[in-house]
């Protein structure tokens, strides 16, 4: 019987545990051709030739000894990078296909193409290293793919390019910071029918947050056109966000980000079959890549996939233009976060930062300090200083060798798939990428800062700023009785916290979300003929194109901004207060000066619970509560409590809780809650009152003392007497919470009280607080500071 290993194996016969004989990138096409098709997971039939196939090829051409003698100069300093690694390739070149290697490839070749019924069928062919995509280590990138390759004397060309490409300066620099040895590495090529994406759109995808690792997400980043321009960080992409956890539920919607990226250019085939770069249309740019049940289909087939490897999955899709159907290319395991120390947490603040001069999508939360080096290209990387701050236009594996020596990496151009994030992200290093014109606003040994430690937008600043760095050990936190909340903001950074051991969001201030979402006042988006400014309206316009009207663009973009908030904890509650600027800062919104009128005092003027019945906002606050309507019904989030901030009286909570009900929003329907804020002498004088008609009452104390002592909180003048633990507020604290109790509500305490003074934490519990709401960066005080109270 013969025994002979053989050359060229078909996909569907592989499985995953054949990286020896294909490589990882194909053992894990042919695991997912052979055990997830009926899953619903659709993966391009092809064929792969073996580790065996490349060193036949390898000793048949007696290349051996001259490869290992090239790397030998290289390890002695005798030949620099770039010489050997040309030197091996140029002899892989020269080589001969052994006849039987060459019969075997073209017969897979004819094979694949009787199969769909097409002579000379255009097919991809992928490198797939023996050492590629393994748990801990990824080889991304480092060999060469080549797209639309037509014919049988084309494929065996660049299959032997896939085999020089092994010796590329990139792999073999990358082996070398692996550890791994250059003889123990062969590698296979995958040979897959060609989806016709140039035509279509393609991306990459994880499922899990590459930036805070949070597990429940599901990241996906899209741009027409061919997929290599995404890898490499060349284009902009459009980015989407998907909660995993109801997925099982085919009537909800649970999209948290749509973020339409600028993909200014895609890449298609030229005549010739090459690919090549071309501009996309003005449509294409204004367009998402993928529809919302396109989304939604890619995020389940990447639970499928990471639900049967058991790790968090690295994955790259496409869609064929012409049919439309969505394929996986490859798969491979997520070697950053899932390997990440998830029980410790470092966070970075940057005290007294400078002018911001540019900024992006930040990869990773550190922050760093450093003098800028521009280089503008891979030729130009010997100029490259140590430990500087790489600035760039865009990275690709040939650049690996000095990313390693950077202290931080911005980018021009690129989406947190890119070829740079990935890097970096690998290497722990931060980095700021599509920041659009880095390249042209900084310069070479200029001082910056460059911060990752604000969410998702990162920035350089200018100058040396001082960075202070607090790690936790979240395994010696202690529990209490008392729960401790969490008061956010910024949906940018609320899935970084998901490792706190956080008892939900005491406080999300939709205010703050409709500034950074939105940036336009609703009665604008609800009357846009009643804005004045004739560049205002068209500045609304822009930015409320590509939806069918504009309280759409505000419904939509508050309901995901807060669904990110929601996510993170899930299903522990989440306390929406309803918007709460004055009308100073209502005015600041685009188009807001048109409806709001000027005050003398602000504080104490038209703001919280008087505006959403009257008729000067009503319409406003209805795009609220439908923005609130869909984050618990469409997207799902039914743990997201509704509260109504300075609500003066329960008359007034009447006709607030009727107008909610008139969109969608009626207490106790759907378990919904609804919150009052008591930060008025009258809410604690008439607390039996306002808990018949509401659930909980949170109690904010900025408010509650200015008024209880009769002192604006924002006068310098009078700052020594604005006193939180004045015994008149305390007792306003302590009834409050002694009446809800008695008529059945909670009580919950957001302010930073607690996280400054011990002895304000032990008040709280002694009076029988039900919770306490703080920022994150106070939350591990103030929980040390209420067991200590608990515990005395």
């Amino acid at each position: 019987m013969d025994q002979t290993p053989p050359v060229v194996v078909n996909l569907s016969d592989v499985k995953r545990g054949d990286v020896g004989l294909v490589g990882g990138k194909n053992a894990s096409l042919g695991e997912m051709i052979s055990t997830l098709a009926p899953k619903g997971i659709l993966v391009p039939p092809g064929f792969a030739t073996t580790a065996d196939a490349f060193r036949e090829f390898v000793s048949s051409n007696n290349l051996n000894a001259e490869i290992l003698l090239h790397l030998r100069a290289l390890a002695d300093n005798k030949l620099s990078l770039q010489n050997a690694g040309k030197r091996i390739r140029t002899l892989v070149l020269g080589g001969d296909w052994p006849e039987q290697t060459a019969a075997a490839i073209v017969t897979q070749y004819r094979a694949l193409g009787a199969a769909l019924n097409e002579t000379d069928i255009p097919v991809a062919v992928r490198s797939s290293a023996t050492a590629e995509d393994l748990p801990d280590a990824s080889f991304a990138g480092q060999q060469e793919t080549f797209l639309n390759v037509i014919g049988e004397t084309a494929l065996l060309e660049a299959c032997k390019r896939c085999y020089a490409s092994l010796f590329t300066d990139r792999a073999i620099s990358y082996r070398q910071i692996q550890g791994f040895e250059h003889d123990q590495v062969a590698l296979s090529v995958g040979v897959q029918q060609m989806v016709r994406a140039d035509t279509g759109g393609s991306g990459v995808m994880f499922s899990i947050d590459t930036e805070s690792g949070f597990p429940d997400a599901v990241l996906i980043n899209a741009a027409w056109g061919l997929g290599e321009n995404v890898v490499q960080g060349a284009v902009d992409p459009d980015e989407y966000q998907v909660f995993k956890p109801f997925l099982d539920n085919q009537t909800l919607t649970p999209i948290l980000e749509k973020r339409l990226g600028a993909k200014e250019i895609k890449m298609i085939h030229d005549r010739d079959g090459t690919p090549r770069n071309v501009p996309t249309s003005k449509a294409e740019r204004q367009s998402f890549v993928l529809s919302e049940a396109e989304i939604l289909s890619l995020a389940r087939q990447a639970v499928t996939i990471e639900d049967h490897y058991g790790q968090p999955m690295d994955m790259e899709w496409a869609r064929d233009g012409v049919t439309g159907t969505l394929y996986i290319v490859q798969a491979r395991p997520e070697t950053v976060q899932s390997r990440a120390d998830h029980g410790t947490l470092k966070s970075y603040t940057v005290k007294a930062p400078g002018r911001v001069l540019v900024n992006g999508l930040s990869v990773g939360s550190a922050a760093v300090t450093g003098r800028v080096s521009i280089i503008e290209s891979a030729d130009d990387i010997e100029n490259f200083v140590d430990g500087s701050v790489l600035v760039t236009s865009t990275t690709d594996p040939d650049w690996v060798p000095i990313m390693k020596r950077a202290a931080a990496i911005v980018t021009d151009h690129g989406g947190r798939t890119s070829h740079a994030a990935i890097v970096s992200r690998e290497l722990g290093l931060p980095a700021i990428v599509g920041c659009g014109d880095a390249t042209h606003i900084l310069h070479d040994k200029q001082d910056v800062t460059v911060s990752c430690a604000g969410g998702e937008e990162g920035v350089v600043t200018e100058g040396i700023s001082d960075i202070a760095i607090v790690e936790e050990a979240l395994g010696t936190l202690p529990k209490t009785r008392t729960k401790v909340m969490m008061n956010l903001a910024n949906p940018s950074a609320a899935l970084r916290w998901w490792q706190l051991p956080v008892e939900g969001v005491g406080l999300a201030r939709m205010e703050f979300v409709v500034n950074g979402e939105v940036c336009i006042h609703p009665m604008a988006l609800a009357h846009i003929e009643r804005v004045s400014d004739a560049n205002t309206r068209a500045e609304i316009k822009r930015l409320t194109a590509g939806y069918n009207s504009m309280p759409e663009y505000f419904v939509d973009r508050l309901s995901r901004g807060l669904s990110r908030i929601a996510a993170f904890c899930y299903p522990k509650p989440v306390i929406v207060r309803m918007s709460d600027f004055k009308t100073n800062e209502y005015a600041e919104l685009l188009g807001g000066r048109d409806f709001e009128p000027h005050e003398e005092n602000p504080m104490l003027g038209f703001r919280g619970a008087s505006r959403y019945y009257s008729e000067n906002y009503k319409d406003g606050f209805a795009l609220e509560c439908q923005a609130i309507a869909r984050l618990r019904g469409q997207m799902g989030f039914d743990n997201v409590v509704v509260m109504i901030p300075f609500c003066r009286t329960p008359e007034e909570a009447d006709r607030v809780l009727a107008v909610m009900a008139e969109n969608g929003l009626t207490r106790g329907k759907d378990g919904l809650e609804v919150y009052v804020m008591c930060e008025i002498p009258a809410n604690v004088v008439r607390a039996e009152e306002f808990a018949s008609r509401f659930d909980g009452f949170s109690i904010g104390s900025n408010d509650l003392t200015q008024l209880t002592l009769g002192i604006d909180r924002d006068s310098d003048a009078l700052a020594p007497l604005f006193r939180e633990d004045d015994p008149a507020v305390l007792w306003m604290i302590e009834t409050v919470i002694r009446k809800a109790h008695k008529a059945g509500s909670k009580v919950g305490f957001c302010g930073q009280a607690p996280s400054n003074d011990p002895a304000y934490a032990k008040h709280l519990v002694k009076f029988g607080i039900d919770s306490i709401s703080v920022t994150p960066d106070s939350f591990v005080q103030v929980l040390r500071n209420v067991s200590k109270a608990e515990n005395v």
